[in-house]
């Protein structure tokens, strides 16, 4: 059944909302629409308390893994972690208290999917605390061959690969993880409505438990993602959010989407 799932994102260790498709690597045009002097803590205490499990704590750059390791430790097992994971050091956050850990771009080196590294990911950890983001954007020729078309974007989402998000490919990659967690780039941070028809693809087509992010500006959202994915997908709310500066959404209200 659709649940709500918490995120904790962080830019230069402190927990910020940002508009996903500002993202760069010099920085210039950020877009931030929230940043809070609260600690990644404090947050990942609240989701404890209130028993909201499976949210993710996503590092946007360096200088970020304290403050991760922070909330992991504040809600051990209640969380995942994203952001820079790879081989060497996803052992490290499971130990830290992750849950899961989520992996892009390392598994496409030069935008190719490199199956061996990501056998060794899955075999690092084991399946069941693996997540792969294949967070993505629509093309150009979304509507070629009369359906909407979206492909894979890594570092940051400012790089589109040449994989699309196809049941094929949802298929194939569900053989080594737990679940995905899919971005709609287009929309993240924006709050000006979700991608319902990812939403829908997603919900016909992901063999594994899935959870969207993206556009997301009110309860509303809750029940529509649940009414159009038939319960299957879980979606995160951010920008919009009481706990983040939004006034679309209360925390409250979707800790009770949850329980009931």
């Amino acid at each position: 059944m659709t649940k709500f799932r918490p995120c904790i994102d962080l830019h230069d260790g402190r927990v910020k909302q940002i508009v996903g498709s500002s993202l760069s690597d010099s920085g210039e045009g950020l877009k931030t629409n929230f940043e809070t002097d609260r600690s990644p803590a404090w947050f990942a205490e609240l989701y404890k308390k209130d028993g909201i499990k499976g949210g993710h704590v996503i590092m946007l750059g360096k200088g970020n893994d304290k403050a991760a390791k922070a909330a992991l430790a504040a809600y051990p097992g209640g969380l995942q972690v994203g952001g820079g994971i790879n081989a060497e050091n996803a052992r490290e956050y499971i130990d830290a208290g992750a849950s899961h850990v989520i992996v892009t771009s390392w598994i496409f080196p030069e935008g190719k999917l490199d199956r061996e590294r990501l056998e060794l990911l899955s075999a690092t950890v084991g399946r069941k605390h693996l997540v792969l983001d294949l967070s993505c954007k629509r093309t150009a020729d979304t509507y070629s061959n009369a359906r909407p078309r979206w492909k894979i974007a890594i570092n940051r989402w400012q790089t589109l690969i040449d994989i699309e998000i196809t049941a094929e490919t949802l298929n194939d990659l569900s053989h080594y993880c737990d679940e995905f967690l899919i971005h709609a780039a287009d929309v993240e941070g924006k709050q000006q409505g979700m991608d319902d028809e990812l939403i829908v693809f997603l919900a016909e087509n992901s063999p594994i438990p899935c959870t969207y992010a993206g556009g997301a500006k009110s309860l509303a959202d809750l029940e529509h993602c649940k009414k159009i994915s038939n319960g299957k997908i879980d979606l995160t709310i951010g920008s919009a959010l009481d706990l983040f500066g939004g006034k679309g959404v209360k925390y409250e209200d979707c800790v009770r989407f949850n329980k009931a």
